[in-house]
């Protein structure tokens, strides 16, 4: 933002939400901004005359900006009560582009609040039309715009969820009820997208009124408001073993008739990924097409990319037409997120596969035979739910085997959660949907995706490395990570600055935008702290104030994970612990200087894998009985195909282009998970979505083959199942598990009678009627899930918890012995029978008893897992224990 020697106006909103640790000091006007983890910082602005919260200050020497005090998706959750304000988005400086709102009845008495509070200047007549104008042109916009939007009451999207065996007997077709229906609430409403298979009915403009009414009409089951849903951002397969087990998992290359559905950014077609080289017709069954759009035509699907489509209507009624000389409105992927997803899932075999040199050797997906169909459903404005249940629509009629979805939202119960309610409807006709678990870990309840027939993944690290050292002055080196493949340093050290000593903001360790003096920098190495922006970003930052180089360094959020990037400028990001270090060396050394090695790849790397701190962790908050995360799979310095819109960093100023890069997040694990399932899915065709699922979890390891526990690199100790769930995929193992705990639509819909929901609502999820059997004691603990979230209520009176499960034997009879360990003293686990025998395709069912002895300052959380054997299989559950 440029900064204009005129008077404007600075809005407060949400002000509560103020961080304590950050008081408004007299005198200064605060910009927040948001970034990793949705952390906040403020920057000086200049002097105000009056700083008081909930009120509309006058500022001088600033431009207009408007200071939100909340999630960076607050107002989107309120499209029923606000009116978007695209005017302020233009004004602002956002790492990422947002919807900024204001109640319109705000708007009106604004007006008032100016004029108090803006008294007239005594200056010359000319001088004061001059001083004034900008405001005035203000006043008479927001003047206007309330009253230009008074009469007329809000919009926004809704999907409108329908009972379709109570469309009324005089309708021929339930889309003329719907028509029908739509106009008895509003003349002007027009249907977006109208759904048969991920629901039972449309998405359509109203305002909160109209929804009101139309929830109210007989056969509508629910009218629920549009979300907004964020993408969650070489050695993978000899890493998880599938190089070398031809033998073992013979479906590796011969995956051809399973279909793995991708709902992202869409797909670069001329990615060498999506050769179809030595690949048979497509299979019968698809009944998907190639849908053409700009810069995309039916001839850019082949045998391997079978099917693509775009879905931009839910999208384009919130935000308007997409900007086609920004973003292809097709298939197309402008943003390489959607084609390094796919190509990880069931990507084809290439050689000589690297980013600039890195991560060098062949690439593949998962399931290198599987098909692929892209479904776009994220653009530059976000992923919207009625977009998603368009894709999910398709995908369902299309007959993919799998759906891979890299994104998620805000939690939300299950029946008001587009993805939640699209995964359903998949999950009834044989799909398993797999998503990423979200990235803002480490912190607890972080969760995204989290329904039970949802296999939620999280993500760990590969035993790869990118090394990048850092050498100091005083002859201390530590290592770093850097992908950076560019101009090389001069051999000699280079003078070496702390970022925060740098700049004249307050936030100016973070390397934000417009923080660092050119004149402290020009010509040496900056010191930047992570946080705020993106990593690449404070690299473009450092650049351009005339810097030679940057070292990043973690903060406590990042522990010592290290997550590699392709720096515009030579770079090395370095553990919080290396990063303490150098900030001493700067902070007592008179001159200090610095060198940065690079040294290419390096694998073998241990321990490996560790839970990164990215990945979102459990518990449950939707459901505190059932664990999430399910598993893990390798989410840190993924190499996959790319783009070629856009340059591996994603900045608008990175104008390189590559056929693969490498990036991290739950995004890079998901898709793993879900060529994985394709695999299985190939060689068990008759297994349900559970029965994978519970192949990969029940398989899972948890231990190194040191016998050491998994680590977790925020923290530097064991990680837990909050952590990693049921632990870490073993692709090889999952092929042949003994056991499954499978589950069937009737299962989940007596799970949803154990939460007390209501016949409209599971009527929402199940699209049918389905009435709770009055007479049945329905429990959350005894859906047949593979893993145990024990939850004692303190308010219960009891000190006993019990879990009902059922096994069944899908590999030859065999006898089958229980034994339980526990990181807890306080509570007795027994499991009855103790051991079962079961033929080819048996089920037998057990109960596990969770007695606590617990005194109060022994409620704390705690850990164990049971495990079922016949001396050749482990069947593995995580169990996590803790007090409501």
């Amino acid at each position: 933002m440029s900064v204009e020697d005129t008077s404007v106006v600075l809005f407060v909103v949400n002000s509560s939400k103020f961080p304590a640790q950050k008081k408004a000091r007299k005198g200064l006007v605060y910009e927040v901004t948001f970034g990793e983890r949705g952390s906040v910082a403020e920057r000086v602005k200049g002097p105000v005359k009056k700083l008081k919260h909930n009120q509309v200050f006058i500022c001088e020497n600033s431009s207009l900006f408007l200071l939100l005090l909340s999630q960076r998706n607050y107002f989107e959750k309120q499209t029923t009560t606000h009116r978007f304000l695209t005017f302020f988005t233009t004004m602002l400086n956002w790492d990422t582009p947002i919807k900024c709102a204001l109640k319109t009845p705000l708007l009106k008495a604004t007006t008032s609040i100016f004029i108090s509070l803006y008294p007239a200047p005594s200056l010359s007549p000319m001088a004061s039309i001059r001083s004034t104008l900008p405001l005035l042109l203000l006043l008479l916009f927001l003047g206007r715009y309330a009253a230009a939007q008074a009469p007329e009451p809000e919009r926004a999207t809704y999907i409108v969820h329908v009972a379709k065996s109570e469309m009324p007997q005089s309708f021929d077709h339930h889309a003329l009820w719907y028509e029908s229906s739509l106009k008895s609430v509003s003349d002007s409403a027009e249907m977006i997208y109208t759904y048969d298979n991920a629901i039972h009915g449309y998405a359509t403009r109203l305002t909160a009124e109209e929804a009101r009414l139309l929830e109210s009409q007989t056969g509508i089951l629910a009218v629920l408001p549009e979300m907004r849903y964020e993408l969650h951002t070489t050695r993978t397969p000899q890493f998880l073993g599938l190089d070398k087990s031809a033998d073992m998992f013979p479906e590796s290359n011969s995956a051809s008739d399973v279909v793995v559905g991708v709902l992202d950014t869409g797909v670069w077609p001329e990615s060498k990924s999506f050769d179809d080289t030595g690949l048979g017709p497509v299979p019968g069954s698809w009944k998907g097409e190639c849908e053409a759009g700009t810069n995309f035509s039916a001839s850019n699907c082949n045998r391997k990319l079978i099917g693509a489509r775009f879905f931009a209507k839910g999208c384009e009624a919130m935000l308007g037409p997409i900007n086609e000389t920004e973003e292809s409105r097709s298939p197309r992927d402008d943003d390489g997120h959607g084609t390094h997803t796919a190509s990880t899932a069931a990507g084809s075999v290439v050689s000589g596969a690297s980013l600039f040199g890195y991560a060098s050797g062949t690439a593949r997906g998962m399931a290198t035979r599987a098909r692929i169909a892209a479904y776009k459903v994220c653009w530059k404005g976000g992923c919207f739910s009625s977009d998603i249940l368009a894709a999910i629509e398709s995908a369902i009629q299309d007959n993919v085997n799998v759906l891979s979805l890299s994104l998620g939202g805000g939690m939300a119960d299950y029946y008001r959660d587009s993805v939640a309610i699209g995964a359903f409807s998949a999950m009834e006709k044989g799909i398993l949907v797999s998503c990423s678990a979200g990235n803002a870990g480490p912190s607890p309840y972080s969760l995204s995706n989290v329904a039970p027939w949802i296999t939620t993944v999280g993500a760990g690290t590969l035993d790869r490395d990118f090394p990048a050292y850092v050498s100091l002055g005083n002859g201390l080196n530590f290592s770093g990570v850097s992908l950076y493949r560019g101009n090389a340093l001069p051999d000699s050290p280079l003078p070496f600055v702390y970022a925060g000593n740098a700049s004249n903001a307050t936030n100016g360790n973070l390397c934000v935008t417009g923080t660092l003096s050119p004149e402290k920098v020009a010509g040496k190495i900056v010191l930047c702290d992570r946080g705020l922006t993106a990593r690449v970003q404070k690299g473009s930052v450092v650049k351009s104030a005339g810097a030679l180089g940057m070292v990043l360094s973690n903060t406590a959020a990042n522990g010592e994970e290290l997550v590699a990037d392709a720096h515009l400028l030579p770079a090395s990001a370095v553990g919080e612990k290396a990063g303490d270090a150098i900030k001493k060396y700067l902070f007592t050394e008179a001159k200090p200087t610095v060198s940065i090695l690079f040294e290419g790849t390096k694998v073998g790397i241990q321990p490996s894998p560790v839970v990164a701190a990215f990945s979102s962790r459990g518990p449950n908050s939707i459901t505190p009985q059932i664990l999430k995360p399910d598993l893990i799979a390798p989410g840190v310095n993924i190499l996959a195909g790319w783009s070629k819109a856009v340059g591996p960093t994603g900045l608008p100023v990175d104008n390189r282009r590559v056929d693969f890069n490498i990036i991290s997040g739950t995004s890079m694990s998901c898709p793993h998970v879900s060529g994985l399932a394709a695999l299985i899915k190939s060689v068990h065709p008759e297994w349900s979505p559970a029965a994978i699922r519970s192949a990969l979890m029940t398989t899972a390891y948890t231990v190194y083959k040191t016998g050491a526990k998994l680590q977790d690199s925020a923290t530097g100790k064991p990680s837990t199942p909050f952590d990693h769930g049921a632990g870490h995929v073993d692709p090889v193992a999952a092929l042949n598990p003994g056991l499954v705990y499978d589950l069937t639509v009737d299962d989940y819909l007596g799970f949803l009678c154990a939460l007390n929901y209501s016949a409209s609502e599971i009527n929402t999820l199940a699209k049918r009627k389905f009435e709770c059997n009055a007479g049945k004691q329905y429990s959350v603990n005894d859906l047949n899930y593979p893993s145990f979230a024990v939850l004692f209520e303190s308010g219960s009176g009891s000190g006993v918890v019990k879990h009902s499960r059922t096994l069944t034997n899908v590999g030859p009879a065999g006898t089958y012995k229980a034994s339980v360990t526990s990181d807890t003293a306080s509570v007795k686990i027994s499991v009855e029978p103790q051991v079962v025998s079961l033929k080819e395709n048996e089920k037998k069912s057990f109960v596990v008893t969770f007695s606590s002895s617990a005194s109060a300052q022994d409620k704390v959380n705690a850990f164990g897992r049971l495990e079922w054997s016949d001396g050749k299989h482990v069947v593995a559950t995580p169990i996590s224990i803790n007090w409501a």
